[in-house]
């Protein structure tokens, strides 16, 4: 039922709503595709953006790129760094001119066989440019899927791997392979990010089983979490009635078997103002109607191997919040009578809670 829903769903959103603006975006040419994917490798778009504009001034087609000098093309790849992307760019240009008589084959294994190009980039451009069902799976796409579907498998890890790059082969609309390939990874980088996720503008939320059981932000899971020096939590106290929103830790991380509040966990500090509180709030459950109590002071815990610091936002409500799956609500009084990690007990009792 959710793969069948999750397709006109997506599609909708991108024809209608999907705002993303760049310059290779709906783009057919399978160069200006390659051109584009080797230079977003480890670059963000912000930054690659220039370079591929002035890549296309220089070298409008293939052949002119082939036929360039490598000390031109290494000088116009000055500052973005991973130079083995440039050199293979040079080998894989000058292959595809002297093989294919300068145009990319329409094949998939063929694409996948040259210099710099794996899964992800041949994928692109197989379905970009010539509408083979071929499903890209980057970082945005992983987050997407882990969280519609409610997969913790890690992505980071070989089985993840092999359920993801399944499951989107599975879900991808084969009528319609660029603009899903498109959609979904449009909407991974939009709307459904990996902080502060704009759910309540998802098409998805309907059928996101993460939304459903309040584990958005617990997901995707990544095996290298652990080996983070520094995590920032920021613990929800969602207040309703005199009751409040726990549930139970139970993945293979700190504090396994413990309680906790609604968890926010960033890779980023973030300033919990009443405007980011009220925006949060709005784009989780749509809520308006509530009292921010406070936003505690900066609590700071050292374990073996991590640094965790946080805050607690105490948030009390009028009218009852969604129910999550995967929580478990208890009166305000009774809290210290559940097991919590000692990060918890210091917010809770600097916060004058207990």
């Amino acid at each position: 039922m959710r793969q069948q829903k999750l397709t006109p769903l997506l599609l909708h959103w991108h024809r209608h709503h999907n705002e993303r603006i760049m310059p290779w975006k709906g783009e057919k040419d399978p160069y200006k595709i390659w051109l584009s994917e080797i230079i977003l490798q480890q670059t963000r778009v912000e930054q690659g953006w220039a370079y591929y504009e002035r890549f296309l001034k220089q070298y409008p087609g293939l052949p002119d790129l082939a036929h360039a000098t490598d000390e031109a093309v290494f000088k116009l790849w000055e500052g973005l760094g991973y130079y083995s992307r440039c050199k293979n760019l040079l080998r894989t240009a000058r292959f595809v001119l002297q093989e294919y008589g300068g145009q990319f084959p329409a094949d998939y294994t063929a694409l996948l066989g040259m210099k710099g190009i794996g899964p992800y980039t041949a994928a692109a451009i197989a379905s970009f440019a010539f509408q083979l069902p071929y499903a890209v799976v980057d970082g945005n796409v992983f987050r997407v899927l882990a969280r519609v579907f409610g997969i913790d498998t890690p992505t980071d890890s070989t089985k993840g791997k092999k359920i993801f790059t399944q499951l989107a082969q599975e879900v991808l609309c084969k009528q319609h392979p660029d603009l899903f390939n498109q959609a979904i990874m449009d909407l991974g980088a939009t709307v459904c990010k990996p902080i502060l996720p704009l759910c309540r503008s998802c098409p998805l939320q309907p059928i996101c089983k993460a939304h459903h059981e309040g584990t958005v932000y617990q997901l995707p899971v990544k095996e290298k979490i652990l080996l983070k020096k520094k995590r920032r939590f920021y613990y929800f106290l969602l207040e309703q009635n005199g009751k409040v929103w726990i549930h139970k830790r139970t993945r293979k991380d700190i504090w396994e078997n413990l309680y906790e509040l609604f968890l926010v966990e960033s890779a980023e500090e973030i300033e919990w103002t009443e405007k980011q509180v009220q925006q949060w709030l709005h784009e989780q459950w749509g809520v308006k109607d509530y009292t921010l109590l406070q936003v505690s002071g900066k609590e700071t815990q050292q374990l073996t191997h991590q640094q965790i610091s946080g805050r607690l936002i105490h948030v009390q409500f009028k009218k009852a919040l969604p129910a999550l799956q995967q929580y478990e609500t208890i009166a305000l009084a009774q809290l210290a009578e559940k097991p919590f990690p000692k990060f918890i007990h210091q917010l809770m009792k600097n916060a004058g809670i207990w």
